[in-house]
């Protein structure tokens, strides 16, 4: 028996949705998503606080247990941009790709680590709970593979020895830092029900 019957994820993404409810299963009957006509703005200054922020609004707008995710890619040449503005890098993730790739040009350190927080929020938008996953790689010169979205492309996986987006998507959420993230959520609610 589930610990949560439903909870809303704070997203109008159907996808997440289904990866989410594949992840937390057993423990939420039903994942729904935001409906369409509420929208949350991302206005706090760190993934953790734009996931709280997220998640609570979603729980007290609909009066029930919410799950927001903040992520990003964060450059350390780049001082941490793009960051909380990742996907506001450019209009399409092309022209994501492009501006961060014009702006190593001549970066010779292409550290980067993607980041995700989740956070769990009570009805009454009270934060119980929440988890981070971190994915260390390396922003390469030009964009290789097929799959992913995003910055997938571009982020090299040292310990995978190729990028998000020559991962099979299986193999991407065993490494990568939504997956982390969500296996972290995960205990969280074992603990709940041992």
């Amino acid at each position: 028996m589930p610990i949560l019957a439903q909870a809303v994820l704070a997203s109008h993404n159907a996808g997440k949705v289904k990866e989410f409810q594949g992840w937390l299963q057993p423990w939420i009957g039903e994942l729904v998503a935001l409906p369409a006509a509420i929208e949350i703005a991302e206005t706090a200054d760190s993934f953790v606080a734009n996931a709280c922020l997220k998640a609570a609004t979603a729980a007290k707008v609909m009066g029930e247990w919410a799950i927001a995710d903040d992520s990003g890619l964060a450059v350390h040449a780049l001082q941490g941009a793009p960051g909380i503005y990742s996907a506001r890098y450019g209009a399409t993730d092309a022209e994501r790709i492009e501006r961060l790739l014009r702006e190593m040009a001549d970066v010779s350190d292409r550290a980067a680590e993607f980041i995700c927080v989740i956070a769990l929020a009570r009805p009454d938008g009270t934060i119980a709970v929440t988890t981070e996953g971190r994915c260390a790689g390396e922003i390469l010169t030009a964009p290789r593979g097929q799959g992913g979205f995003g910055y997938d492309p571009v982020f090299w996986v040292p310990s995978q020895q190729r990028t998000f987006a020559e991962m099979s998507p299986v193999e991407k959420q065993q490494v990568s830092h939504r997956g982390q993230a969500l296996q972290r959520l995960r205990e969280y609610f074992q603990t709940l029900n041992p």
